[in-house]
């Protein structure tokens, strides 16, 4: 027996599922001191208490989706609204350091998949497959890659094996960033230096007014008018023969209103760094996270549990070392650097939203780090993609 939430029931039960996060988070000491993001606690346990009601009784709930991607847009769009030039270009020398390191990344991570595959008697293309296909690349991308393998190189079961790398991925990735920046944060003292609001994760103080009926009001329209020029610039590149997930090139058009509106008009009311623009990031951040995690099917995973499992646990060993010793040393070594080294992680094992998440709940706790949620979203969300595919196909046609 099965019942599917209409998308009204779907959003309920995400807030259901926040909030239930947000308890487990206030209750539990692990959770807080290793900031572990709610929406990932609150949304797995949803998860996995479905799968026992399907393991019990029978009883499958499951979720209309077709609104999620509107909060991941909104999100974007008004990270894109709280970046100002100013940041990106300060942020300029992170960026390009960041990408080197991300594209670097894909490699190791087929090789770890590759040789952990070859010793355990399979296909070095079920490492690829295991590797930043369904990691770094995600559900999406495994859905894509997934044909090629089941056609031309006889791995039947590519699309179980893909998406179960990519769903604990998910997971893992929610889980682990928190901790490697606590651990950075602790060891060499850091401490934010900007004086910059939160873009996200903003705590709200008793008796605090500043977010009104109007600066709500003037937030949704800057956000409405900003995410109407994101779908036409997807519409011109598409044209054009670029095609971008609709949500970068949102990112994209809020970066270019708030570094040309405000210098034009300098009277208008813009939302750029208000307490009203941060708390609509971390409402539809952590909506389209918990509504992602809530809905994972985790419990059709178990059968393939041990050898994604020694996969992942590789993974896991290889990305920590990386960012650990690697990715953060290489970014100066600064709190921004222990900032973006969470979100690196969540986004190399599971998706750009995770590495949101991991560095909302590290900021929340450790201060702003405006730097960081402007490098982080352009690696993972536009340049990781791009080079993903160019490093997939260099390997399948190199790897006998």
């Amino acid at each position: 027996m099965e019942y599917i939430l209409d998308p009204h029931q779907t959003i309920i039960m995400a807030i259901l599922a926040l909030f239930l996060g947000k308890f487990l988070t206030r209750k539990i000491a692990l959770f807080r001191e290793y900031n572990i993001p709610e929406p990932v606690t609150g949304g797995v346990l949803v998860s996995l208490l479905i799968g026992l009601a399907v393991y019990l009784f029978d009883f499958y709930l499951g979720f209309n989706l077709q609104g999620r991607d509107t909060f991941l847009i909104i999100f974007f769009t008004s990270i894109g609204l709280s970046s100002r030039l100013v940041t990106l270009l300060a942020g300029g020398r992170c960026l390009l350091i960041m990408l080197g390191l991300a594209v670097t990344f894909l490699f190791i991570q087929n090789l770890t998949g590759m040789l952990v595959a070859v010793s355990t008697g399979l296909s070095p293309k079920i490492g690829i497959l295991g590797g930043s296909i369904s990691l770094s690349g995600g559900h999406g991308t495994t859905i894509a890659w997934a044909p090629t393998f089941i056609e031309q190189y006889g791995i039947s079961n590519a699309v179980e094996l893909g998406m179960a790398c990519a769903t604990f991925g998910l997971v893992l990735g929610g889980v682990l960033g928190g901790p490697i920046a606590r651990y950075l944060i602790a060891k060499y003292q850091l401490k934010s230096s900007s004086r910059e609001h939160i873009t996200v994760g903003i705590p709200q103080q008793a008796g605090d007014t500043s977010i009104t009926v109007n600066s709500v009001l003037n937030a949704l329209l800057v956000l409405c008018v900003a995410i109407g020029l994101g779908l036409h610039l997807n519409m011109l590149l598409d044209y054009l023969g670029l095609k971008l997930p609709m949500f970068v090139t949102c990112l994209l058009a809020g970066i270019i209103l708030t570094n040309t509106m405000p210098p034009l008009f300098k009277n208008i009311n813009w939302p750029t760094g208000t307490p009203t623009l941060a708390l609509i990031s971390d409402l539809s951040l952590g909506l389209f996270l918990s509504m992602s995690m809530m809905s994972l099917q985790l419990w059709k995973l178990a059968e393939l549990a041990a050898p994604i499992m020694i996969l992942l646990l590789a993974q896991v060993t290889v990305i920590t070392l990386f960012v650990v010793f690697v990715v953060f040393r290489l970014l100066g070594k600064s709190y921004d650097a222990a900032v973006m080294s969470a979100g690196y992680a969540g986004m190399a094992l599971g998706a750009t939203p995770t590495a949101i998440a991991n560095m909302t709940a590290v900021t929340e706790k450790f201060g702003a780090s405006p730097q960081a949620f402007l490098v982080i979203p352009l690696v993972g969300a536009f340049f990781v993609d791009i080079a993903n595919a160019f490093v997939v196909k260099f390997l399948l046609a190199v790897i006998p």
